[in-house]
């Protein structure tokens, strides 16, 4: 296996690999309340700043599901239409301290941690917007592949209240319309 794609996989990746401090940027605040078990599952990447790890990729989910120590197991997929495939990366989270206070730290590359701070949820776990260590990492999440002008209007006024640059997103193409039904582009989504 060459090194280029386990690199590109961690593309995928929502989560800054390259930065130590999994805490929240001063002035951010976490979730609080915050409920894992309803977290879990799969969610769609809706918006992102720019990172050359995810640099490329459409249709990035991550999936969650709980690890037998007390953390998550993270799968995260991202299609890159220059290579024609899907490329992945798993890894692991934990919570930086008391699980119903949103601020993990994850993990791709053994001992290496970044921050993944939950710094807007919805109620029904539908919805929630996502940062790194600092204000260079965001992410808009959904558990469908597209949401709502009003729900974008929403995360959009979050992240800008807690000193995000709204205008350095890039919407993720997840997909085309078809009907009423968002489908994937690629019929070999595996």
């Amino acid at each position: 296996m060459r090194l280029f794609p386990v690199v590109a996989a961690v593309a995928a990746a929502f989560l800054v690999v390259s930065c130590s401090n999994p805490t929240p940027p001063p002035g951010v605040t976490v979730v609080n309340h915050f409920d894992t078990k309803r977290y879990l599952g799969t969610w769609y990447e809706i918006a992102r700043f720019d990172h050359r790890f995810e640099r490329g990729l459409d249709k990035v989910t991550a999936t969650y599901s709980l690890r037998d120590d007390g953390g998550l197991n993270v799968v995260n997929k991202g299609y890159n239409p220059e290579r024609g495939r899907w490329q992945q990366t798993e890894g692991k989270a934990y919570f930086t301290g008391d699980p119903s206070r949103a601020a993990l730290k994850v993990s791709f590359f053994g001992p290496f941690y970044g921050g993944y701070n939950i710094i807007a949820l919805d109620r029904e776990y539908r919805h929630a917007l996502v940062c790194g260590p600092d204000r260079d990492y965001l992410w808009i999440l959904s558990r469908t592949p597209a949401i709502s002008e009003e729900m974008k209007q929403q995360m959009l006024a979050v992240a800008t209240r807690q000193g995000f640059d709204v205008s350095k997103l890039i919407w993720v193409k997840a997909g085309r319309l078809v009907g009423a039904q968002l489908q994937a582009d690629n019929p070999d989504d595996d």
